[in-house]
């Protein structure tokens, strides 16, 4: 099993020095939040929270996640970065293949993109794109990305996007990775069918459970189940040694995890009690299940 450390609504100036001690201590990957702004008002219910709130504010701090990659990745060696998740359908794909391949170059390929629709009318509608078809042109997105980013002389003719014959260079020498957020039947499908595995938002046992099932079902229905797929999650209900077992039984690879919220230090706590935070859960867990 991996564990990914969760940086979000952290001060921007810790990232940097987390992401070193997260690779000091084992951690496989970073996963790196993605809010393009924070509407005053919203027409739509936050869809991970039982009250649809938001649980963040206008003063949370949020920096772009493909250049935090290229800043952590800089000062680091093995780790991996990935966002979980980037709205997708908010953006465009090649100004979008154009950010992810520079990212990978720069970072020697240590990079995955993890995608999701994006639940706010609002960054859709203010970025100049339409919120109510997000779900075909997502669909759309994903296949411009994974053509430009193959490399080589290519062009697309599609029903959103339409472009002729372009390279962008240099391509990534590996495949960038594309890992699929959502819960909701469309979302999983769409894991299940076009991505390199499925990531979760906050999420318990039994229904983390009950989706690795359908994920298994539906990737065996489009004829991928010899595939290599991770299940990247968020799981509230499961910790410790004995926790993250469970979590592996049920086909989980690799657990999201932000130690210090554990021992009680907040978002904006101390830098250095977060970096002992991360040690002791190094050798505690990681060391231990390794």
């Amino acid at each position: 099993m991996k564990f990914t450390l969760s940086i979000a609504m952290s001060p921007i100036d810790h990232l940097v020095a987390l992401a070193k001690t997260a690779e000091e201590a084992g951690f496989s990957s970073i996963a790196l939040p993605d809010s393009l702004f924070y509407s005053e008002k919203v027409s739509a219910d936050y869809p991970y929270t039982p009250d649809g709130t938001r649980f963040w504010t206008a003063d949370t701090p949020w920096v772009d996640p493909l250049i935090a990659a290229a800043a952590m990745g800089a000062a680091t060696s093995r780790i991996r970065f990935y966002t979980q998740v980037l709205k997708l359908g908010s953006r465009n794909p090649l100004l979008l293949a154009r950010q992810v391949g520079s990212v990978a170059a720069l970072t020697g390929n240590r990079f995955g993109l993890g995608v999701g629709l994006g639940w706010s009318p609002e960054e859709f509608r203010w970025c100049g794109t339409e919120f109510e078809r997000r779900g075909p042109r997502v669909d759309e997105m994903i296949t411009v990305l994974r053509l430009v980013l193959g490399g080589g002389m290519v062009e697309h003719h599609g029903e959103f996007f339409d472009f002729d014959r372009l390279r962008m260079s240099p391509a990534p020498t590996e495949p960038v990775p594309i890992y699929v957020g959502g819960h909701s039947e469309a979302g999983l499908r769409r894991a299940a069918r076009v991505g390199d595995g499925w990531t979760s938002a906050m999420i318990r046992f039994e229904e983390l459970r009950a989706v690795v099932d359908r994920l298994a079902v539906l990737r065996a229905e489009y004829g991928r189940e010899r595939e290599p797929f991770e299940v990247q999650a968020v799981c509230v209900d499961k910790s410790g040694v004995d926790g993250y077992r469970e979590l592996a039984g049920i086909g989980v690879t690799d657990v999201l995890v932000m130690p210090w919220l554990a021992e009680g230090i907040g978002f904006d706590g101390d830098l250095g009690s977060k970096q002992d935070s991360i040690r002791r859960f190094g050798e505690t867990v990681i060391g231990e299940l390794s």
